[in-house]
């Protein structure tokens, strides 16, 4: 294991604790930690001049922002009448989308960082808006629907970026956390489990395609994507060449490997 990889390790487990409460966890699932995401922060951060406490705090406080609003997103959007059980689990992930919330203001404040905690305020902010728009108005083209769901995936990151001064990978990233959505939502699809995205495309008015039209689309889509995703990682300044190997990896195993076990 390397350092760096070390280093995420330890990020990992630190916002792990940081999450862990004894009463959701006896009704909830633990929330997932996206493991690229905390991997392109890190990235981020470890070309910056900011002392180490405040990069791992910055990291720590991004990806408590980012399980909150991933927590929130599995409530489900149903007004069916449901069993009791199911309205105390959905009530419980509210809350513990909003636990997690409060989390990084607690953590940003031992910082006294109020242009940090008004980045991520606003980035929270204009990423529940663009939800709203995906999930509630009408979406013109494919392409359209894809552009928003990028900015919804990588728009936290990109804008922590920006807010060090070190935004040479904020492209790829999107482009990685978009190809890597699709791909993550089409096999939830294909396996019949939770899949808001492709729930959506598919059983909206005037939908795009059909479910199995649209889960060939993407194939085809992601194919085109991750190609061009490889180039643009191949040219990364030499300083990234963790992140490089990191991507090349990811890319593998999450894509070529489960295409190599299909057809096989």
């Amino acid at each position: 294991m390397t350092p760096t990889e070390m280093h995420i390790e330890h990020l990992k487990n630190k916002i792990a604790a940081q999450v862990r409460h004894p009463f959701l966890a006896k009704f909830i699932a633990d929330p997932v930690i996206d493991e690229d995401k905390l991997a392109i922060l890190t990235s981020i951060m470890d070309h910056t001049t900011l002392s180490s406490v405040k990069k791992e705090k910055y990291i720590v406080t991004t990806m408590l922002v980012q399980i909150a609003l991933d927590t929130h997103d599995l409530v489900t959007l149903s007004e069916d009448e449901e069993e009791q059980e199911t309205v105390r689990t959905r009530q419980l992930t509210v809350l513990a989308g909003d636990y997690y919330s409060g989390l990084y203001y607690y953590v940003l404040s031992q910082l006294n960082d109020i242009p940090m905690i008004r980045t991520l305020a606003g980035a929270i902010k204009e990423i529940n808006e663009l939800k709203m728009e995906l999930y509630y108005k009408d979406v013109s083209s494919f392409q359209e629907f894809l552009g928003s769901l990028k900015k919804i995936e990588s728009l936290l990151i990109q804008r922590v970026a920006t807010y060090v001064q070190r935004t040479t990978i904020n492209d790829m990233a999107g482009d990685w956390l978009l190809a890597k959505k699709l791909l993550e939502e089409k096999n939830s699809y294909q396996e019949g489990r939770f899949s808001p995205v492709m729930d959506l495309l598919v059983k909206r008015p005037g939908s795009f395609e059909s479910g199995g039209q649209l889960v060939f689309n993407i194939e085809q889509l992601l194919q085109k994507h991750i190609s061009n995703l490889e180039t643009t990682v191949s040219k990364l300044p030499i300083h990234f060449n963790w992140l490089k190997n990191y991507f090349d990896s990811t890319i593998y195993h999450k894509f070529y490997k489960t295409h190599i076990v299909e057809e096989g």
